[in-house]
């Protein structure tokens, strides 16, 4: 089962710490990599000077399709949705595009990605808000717990605070993400139900997925089958969760704002 949206912070909190992590090695390039750099100048490459202006100019560009903190960018059944909310999602969306190599900063891309943040937070809304009604509640204990397991990924409780600061979040906003997410995953788990992934189902996606690529670079099927049926679970969950949303959105009110 997929983690929610705190999740995303989390991620974040990961890079941002990696960063920050290697930036004493980035500051003493060995003589090797000083070597390839010096051949990048020469094959026209940009330097690492260029890369950095590249990479500050498209950090600003993706700032500025943030919204303030503290507007409210949807109404969903009387409960608000502030720009923080929205601008996290945002971030972690803008970071998958770049990742499949496009420029989220285009106009069309921007236009695609906004609308499909707002109403991807829409329906987390409406699913934790049912979820409410259903009575799921997370205990102190369940809350500790994953805070426990999220500080264990991390190399002390000072590298941990850290990382809430560059994410600008506190440890009680935090606590309160992960309570959503043990309501919400309580929800999906108890009132969501999705039929088991088969292993006929299982090895005709592997087959599918074979036939396109390298036959003596692909695993035996047995090898990767418990990967596979995890895959096409959580695809035939999020397909459920899609269709409950659809419902729920029927008898909502929703009022976008941006």
């Amino acid at each position: 089962m997929k983690k929610w949206m705190y999740t995303i912070m989390i991620g974040l909190m990961a890079v941002a710490l990696a960063a920050c992590n290697g930036d004493d090695e980035a500051k003493e390039p060995k003589e090797e990599e000083k070597t390839e750099e010096g051949q990048a100048a020469e094959e026209g490459q940009p330097s690492e000077e260029e890369q950095a202006a590249a990479m500050e100019e498209m950090q600003k560009k993706l700032e500025a399709q943030q919204v303030e903190d503290d507007k409210v960018v949807a109404i969903v059944n009387d409960q608000e949705l502030k720009g923080i909310e929205y601008n996290g999602a945002l971030a972690a969306t803008q970071m998958q595009y770049q990742q499949m190599g496009q420029d989220p900063t285009t106009d069309e891309l921007a236009k695609q990605i906004k609308e499909g943040t707002i109403e991807t937070l829409i329906g987390q809304t409406l699913l934790l808000q049912e979820a409410d009604k259903k009575g799921y509640k997370a205990t102190d204990e369940d809350i500790n717990k994953e805070i426990d397991t999220l500080k264990a990924n991390y190399e002390d409780d000072k590298a941990f605070e850290e990382a809430l600061k560059t994410n600008k979040i506190t440890l009680d906003e935090l606590k309160k993400q992960v309570a959503d997410n043990v309501k919400y995953t309580q929800y999906v788990e108890k009132d969501v139900k999705v039929e088991e992934v088969t292993d006929e189902e299982a090895k005709e996606f592997y087959e599918q997925m074979a036939s396109q690529g390298d036959a003596e670079q692909t695993p035996e099927f047995e090898e990767v089958k418990d990967n596979v049926k995890q895959q096409l679970q959580g695809q035939k969950t999020q397909e459920k969760l899609a269709q409950v949303v659809a419902d729920l959105k029927k008898k909502a009110k929703i009022d976008i704002k941006i």
